[in-house]
């Protein structure tokens, strides 16, 4: 599934073509994806002009001119082609050519910035939806996500807050959407390692009887922090189906300390520990149990 470095990776390589332009051709290809497409779906964004392009944790959110919000979600293998019109090759460094999978081409935004926006999704797990701005408060799909990661609130202090009493394991609390938004289980791994922090630990330990941060909370965000903004410059991590807008593959798993690392030395200097794996909560777990504490 992607996270948080990946969605934000499609949504600077959409903005360009997507952002203050028109929608002059909206397609569904079919009738459903994860979910079946609102009746008005195509009628609700033929011909709206998309003023600002966003991400909500591993939400895509385009607001259009009407006041409505176009909600896009990757699931396990969506993916969007930026395609000129008129030769049918992929703005980006590297091409790949459509063959068979064009099959999964299953929505088109043909834009007035002279491009075609086409989203493929093979296992169609991912979604979109249109939604009014003044109802998102009550949107099930985004009601209850916690603080952006990136964002300038979230720190230490927030983050001992949401902790504050939890007696599940500080992974399982990093992955709970309502503690903080867009992680998933690469990037939890990663910022765990980084931070020295066991996946095991008592999510409470991260703050103080007083509900002040401790020092492996400050280190905790600042891990998140680094992990986070270098996988976005590395354009997010290409496992299975990950690709940029470009059809360029993403490579922040060739910096990976830690995930599917099993059986492979630690990185951290004069540890000299064995990275490790272990299923937590129907997960797998990379760590260190040397310098992870």
């Amino acid at each position: 599934m992607p996270e948080l470095p990946e969605v934000e990776t499609v949504r600077r390589g959409l903005q360009p073509v997507m952002e203050g332009a028109k929608i002059v051709v909206a397609e569904a290809r079919r009738p459903d994806l994860r979910f079946p497409f609102q009746p008005d779906f195509v009628a609700r964004l033929q011909g709206q002009v998309v003023t600002g392009l966003g991400r909500r944790a591993k939400y895509l959110m385009a607001d259009l001119a009407s006041g409505d919000v176009l909600l896009m979600h990757l699931g396990m293998s969506g993916s969007f082609r930026v395609i000129k019109p008129d030769n049918g090759t992929v703005l980006g460094e590297f091409h790949y050519p459509k063959g068979k999978d064009s099959a999964h081409d299953h929505v088109l935004f043909r834009m007035s910035s002279g491009a075609d926006i086409v989203f493929n999704d093979p296992r169609r797990f991912g979604y979109m939806k249109v939604i009014a701005r003044n109802a998102l408060e009550d949107e099930p799909l985004l009601r209850g996500l916690g603080p952006e990661p990136l964002g300038n609130a979230f720190d230490a202090a927030m983050l001992a807050r949401s902790c504050e009493g939890k007696k599940t394991n500080l992974k399982a609390a990093l992955l709970d959407q309502r503690v903080v938004a867009g992680l998933g289980n690469i990037y939890v791994c990663e910022a765990l390692h980084r931070s020295h922090l066991s996946p095991r630990r008592i999510a409470a330990t991260l703050s103080t009887r007083k509900g002040e941060p401790t020092d492996h909370a400050k280190r905790l965000v600042g891990a998140i922090h680094t992990v986070l903004n270098d996988a976005i410059k590395a354009g997010g991590s290409s496992l299975r189906d990950h690709r940029q807008t470009s059809g360029e593959l993403g490579y922040f798993q060739h910096s990976f300390k830690v995930y599917d690392r099993e059986g492979e030395k630690c990185t951290t200097p004069r540890c000299g520990g064995t990275i490790k794996r272990f299923t937590q909560n129907g997960r797998s777990t990379f760590w260190c149990a040397k310098c992870q504490k």
